[in-house]
């Protein structure tokens, strides 16, 4: 996934000449934590909510270009949602702005992120339920354990593995959207499925 896909294009932005009440105002208004600075069509800082409270009492009176951060950290829309995450991640930043030729394309976000996970494993469905189960010794791959979902009327939302540490046997996932999650886990088990955990969306 890009972040091209993800990011919120044509973000609202501030001059480095703008007063921070201004910005204040700006992320007030659209829900933001930080906003681009922009001069003369050039990328030329980041102003985030943390830098603005930093000169509480002085807003009305203080530019933006003396609190921003100068040449922020950007990507590209062809960059990877999952290098992004991992920039964010390395660098303790909430937002990245987005780059196409020097021309600022969009943002992306700490928040745009997390979204982008949930999606990808089915998860932004508020009545889904996770099963989790290591596959079965003999004949019991995903194929097997979609084909009884399948037929215990349940519908596969996402697919996945993941390890707890390394070197550990992958624990496989499927999210469904509709049945009865715990029989059909019961079903899994009895079929030679390690069942580890049946987890509903906010459980």
């Amino acid at each position: 996934m890009l972040v091209s896909k993800r990011m919120t294009k044509d973000p609202v932005t501030v001059t480095p000449e703008d007063l921070l009440i201004q910005a204040r105002l700006k992320m007030q208004k659209g829900g933001f934590r930080r906003l681009p600075v922009m001069s003369d069509g050039q990328l030329v800082g980041i102003i985030t909510d943390r830098d603005i409270r930093e000169h509480v009492g002085l807003l009305d009176r203080t530019e933006v270009k003396a609190a921003m951060s100068k040449t922020p950290i950007t990507v590209m829309p062809a960059t990877t949602v999952e290098a992004a995450a991992q920039i964010l991640l390395k660098q303790k930043i909430g937002g990245l702005p987005v780059l196409e030729k020097n021309h600022l394309a969009g943002i992306i976000t700490t928040s745009d992120i997390v979204q982008a996970f949930l999606d990808v494993m089915g998860a932004s469905e508020e009545t889904s339920t996770r099963i989790d189960f290591v596959l079965a010794d003999e004949g019991g791959g995903l194929a097997e354990a979609s084909r009884i979902i399948s037929q215990q009327g349940g519908e596969v939302l996402g697919v996945g593995t993941y390890r707890g540490n390394w070197g550990e046997t992958p624990v496989c996932y499927l999210r469904l959207r509709s049945g009865d999650a715990d029989a059909i886990a019961k079903l899994l088990k009895e079929r030679g499925f390690d069942v580890l955990g049946v987890h509903a969306v906010g459980g």
